[in-house]
């Protein structure tokens, strides 16, 4: 398996792991000139930008270790374009980073991430 399948497959693993939880999947792979999000959510009345880094192993470090300050930057600009090419106002937003662990299948949800 490839990079781009094993990021394939952690974004359908986050997906229906926000769904389990009671989230509704908004975007799926908003993309900008500034950015991409992997996952736009609706969770618990919060508009949540979700970053999904997938790993088969930690030999080279923790999924969130890779979501970095230029990464999380981009993410950020990303979100404001989103939120102003929709037209929202007055809504309370979070960035998460859903860590998929391939290889024993754990999924850890690191909230308000940054």
């Amino acid at each position: 398996m490839n990079n781009i399948e094993k990021g394939k497959l952690g974004e359908e693993i986050a997906l229906k792991y926000i769904i389990s939880k009671g989230g509704r999947i908004i975007e799926q792979n908003y993309r900008t000139k500034m950015g991409e999000i992997d996952l736009i959510a609706k969770m618990n009345g919060e508009l949540v930008f979700v970053e999904v880094k997938s790993r088969s192993n930690i030999n080279y470090g923790y999924p969130c270790e890779a979501v970095n300050y230029k990464k999380k930057r981009k993410i950020i600009n990303a979100a404001k374009y989103y939120i102003l090419d929709n037209c929202l106002e007055n809504i309370s937003v979070r960035f998460d980073v859903i860590e998929i662990y391939l290889s024993n299948k754990k999924i850890n949800h690191i909230i308000n991430a940054f």
